[in-house]
């Protein structure tokens, strides 16, 4: 099962002092990147993931982000059997994102 996390919950896990940060992992294309993107995410592209795992953080909680959520969902199952443990999917991508918590994101 891939664990998901909604927009809403993402932005007040941010705003939370008491809790460790994400690292937020967008597995879009560089110009998807471009266009939009959660501030702090790191870009890397879901066909360069198995061969850039060494550049994910091990000592955090991730939350896979994409556009709607499908890629990342790929990507979610593919950094739990790398032996990630706490790794989310973003639910919805950087698509609800924008619609519930960030409306002046640029969307596509």
């Amino acid at each position: 099962m891939i664990p998901q996390i909604g927009p809403r919950e993402l932005r007040s896990w941010q705003t939370d002092p008491t809790r460790p940060q994400p690292a937020l992992i967008d597995v879009r294309e560089p110009w998807e990147f471009e266009y939009c993107r959660i501030e702090g995410s790191l870009l890397i592209p879901l066909g360069e993931l198995a061969a850039r795992v060494d550049e994910i953080p091990h000592d955090r909680p991730l939350v896979i982000v994409c556009h709607h959520g499908n890629r990342s969902g790929y990507a979610t199952a593919l950094l739990q059997r790398a032996g990630f443990g706490d790794v989310f999917n973003l639910a919805g991508g950087v698509e609800l994102w924008a619609s519930e918590v960030e409306p002046t994101m640029r969307r596509y």
